[in-house]
């Protein structure tokens, strides 16, 4: 019972840690021991890669968005990589008025991470901003980003996603609270050296620094910052440089987003180890502290239920019935929609969904069914 009884109480502190014992750390951090970044804004020539499969509907207004930006025209070019789209893509790329819009496509269907690849190799400036389809930049968002790298030690800067609101969207209240809760998060370690990953749809780097991902790689918005802090450079958030898009209107289309992202956090592992080895990967405490050790709460939920059944005591017996209480609450949530519409009990729901999705992502990681979720539509958040 000793074994059990220590198990159970390292596994409480390690959801503890999780979800507030390393905020709080890196909050103290960034009071103690800023590291700001020297930002001016100097005109650097740019490149804007947008990978994009079958976005017909959506592609015309982001490169109108795109070309509009207050930046100077002949410092700025716009590659849009299109991925085996049928759908009238190509077409509407080709129809933009705008000269420095270039269209690549990849008749093959490679996927996201290889139309990233060919998209930076073929940007003829130093500095290049990765972009999605769906989202909207603000109009100055591209300057904002681009004036960190006056700051030489600065390699990669991830700007802020926004969710604007929507009335149809049954997540949105959850989905604020995340995000706020994310955004603190990376803004502390921007602060005190650099943050783990980064926006996908609003990132610069300078291109010198890229590596080609490998084929299949679901978090480029992690991989990509990642070998960037390996090289020895910062990867900084800039709240001032904003994309805005839409939130998820269900717990359904939140579940995909998340159950691909959760994946991509164990793939993370398979394609790079060196993340994982203390020494060889820079920020290893907080890859571990933000990514990995998310992924493992649902195992430490589990190895508390059990625990708690098993180890005799008013403290585990409250334990237990707390975490029963929880359960029993998602699953009528589950069972009966209109219990989401409660505030206590649509967080508990939502806690339950995305730790359920954690499970997911790490049985389709072992199972080898990593590639049918990066190809697909390229919406996401992590």
């Amino acid at each position: 019972m000793i074994i059990i009884e220590i198990i159970f109480w390292l596994s409480v502190f390690a959801v503890v840690y999780t979800y507030i014992g390393y905020p709080l750390l890196m909050g103290f951090l960034a009071r103690m021991r800023r590291r700001p970044v020297a930002k001016a804004y100097c005109e650097h020539q740019v490149s804007v890669v947008l990978a994009a499969r079958n976005e017909a509907d959506k592609i015309s207004a982001r490169l109108d968005n795109l070309c509009a930006q207050d930046y100077p025209a002949e410092k700025m070019e716009i590659i849009v990589v299109s991925d085996a789209s049928d759908d009238g893509t190509d077409e509407a790329v080709r129809n933009c008025p705008d000269s420095r819009v270039r269209l690549i496509v990849m008749p093959e269907g490679g996927g996201k991470a290889l139309a990233v690849n060919a998209g930076v190799a073929a940007a003829r400036n130093d500095i290049v901003v990765l972009a999605d389809a769906r989202q909207q930049f603000a109009g100055n968002a591209i300057r904002e980003l681009v004036a960190n790298f006056s700051d030489q030690q600065v390699g990669c800067a991830g700007g802020e996603l926004i969710f604007r609101e929507s009335g149809a969207s049954t997540v949105q209240a959850q989905m604020g609270a995340y995000w706020a809760y994310e955004k603190m998060l990376r803004k502390s370690e921007s602060e005190t050296g650099s943050m783990i990953g980064a926006s996908g749809c609003i990132c610069a780097i300078r291109r010198g620094l890229y590596q080609p991902l490998p084929a299949g790689t679901i978090l480029d918005d992690v991989l990509i910052p990642m070998n960037i802090v390996r090289q020895g450079y910062r990867v900084v958030f800039d709240a001032s440089a904003v994309a805005y898009d839409i939130v998820s209107q269900s717990v359904g289309q939140e579940w995909k987003r998340k159950v691909r992202t959760l994946t991509g956090n164990w793939q993370l592992i398979s394609l790079a180890p060196w993340l994982i080895v203390p020494g060889m990967n820079p920020v290893w405490t907080r890859f571990i502290s933000h990514k990995i050790c998310r992924v493992k709460v649902p195992f430490w939920l589990i190895i508390l239920l059990i625990g708690s059944a098993l180890l005799p005591g008013r403290v585990y017996h409250l334990f237990l019935g707390a975490q029963a209480l929880c359960y029993l609450i998602a699953g009528a949530a589950g069972i009966v929609p209109s219990l989401r519409a409660m505030p206590g009990i649509s967080y508990i729901y939502f806690f339950a969904v995305m730790n359920a999705a954690a499970l997911v992502g790490f049985w389709r990681w072992i199972a080898g069914r990593t590639a049918n979720v990066w190809l697909r539509p390229l919406a996401r958040n992590s």
